[in-house]
C-alpha cells in the first residue's frame, strides 16, 4: 500500500537530496530523463551505479548508497524488482527518509524492511509524474 497523495506530496515538497539508483549516463534512458527533470525541479541528484565512472548530469557518481556522505531524503530505484532488497538495506543504513521504487518496480520484502526501519515506501510509481501531479498543481 502506497502513501496517500498528501503524504507523497509532503515527502516531495520537503525532500532536497535524491539518490537515483540505476541512473544511466545515456540521455535516452528513462532514468536519465527523470533524474534530469528532478534536477530542473530543484532537487540535488546523486547518481548511484557502479558502472558509472564520469559525472552524470554534472554530479559525481557513486558505486553504492553507502559511499554518499550527504543526507539523502529519497532513494529512487531504477532496478529490477528482484534486486531491490540490498538497496533497501543500504537505504536503511544511510537513514534515508524514503525508498521510492519506480514504475514497474515492486518488492514486498524490501518494502517491509524499509517500513520497519521508519522509511516511507512508494512502489510502482513514477516520481516525476507524482511530482508533476502533486507538487506543481
Amino acid at each position: 500500500m502506497n502513501p496517500t497523495d498528501q503524504e507523497r506530496a509532503k515527502l516531495l515538497k520537503e525532500a532536497k537530496n535524491i539518490a537515483v539508483v540505476g541512473l544511466s549516463s545515456n540521455p535516452e534512458r528513462t532514468s536519465y530523463m527523470i533524474a534530469e527533470a528532478l534536477q530542473h525541479a530543484g532537487y540535488r541528484i546523486y547518481p548511484v551505479n557502479p558502472m558509472l565512472t564520469e559525472p552524470v548530469l554534472g554530479e559525481k557518481p557513486y558505486a553504492s548508497l553507502l559511499e554518499i556522505e550527504d543526507p539523502i531524503d529519497i532513494v529512487n530505484v531504477f532496478r529490477r524488482s528482484e534486486t531491490v532488497y540490498p538497496i533497501a538495506e543500504e537505504a536503511v543504513k544511510l537513514k534515508a527518509k524514503a525508498l521510492w521504487m519506480q514504475l514497474g518496480v515492486e518488492n514486498e520484502e524490501a518494502a517491509k524492511l524499509a517500513r520497519e526501519n521508519g522509511l516511507i515506501v512508494v512502489m510502482n510509481r513514477c516520481i516525476k509524474v507524482d511530482h508533476a501531479l502533486l507538487v506543481r498543481s
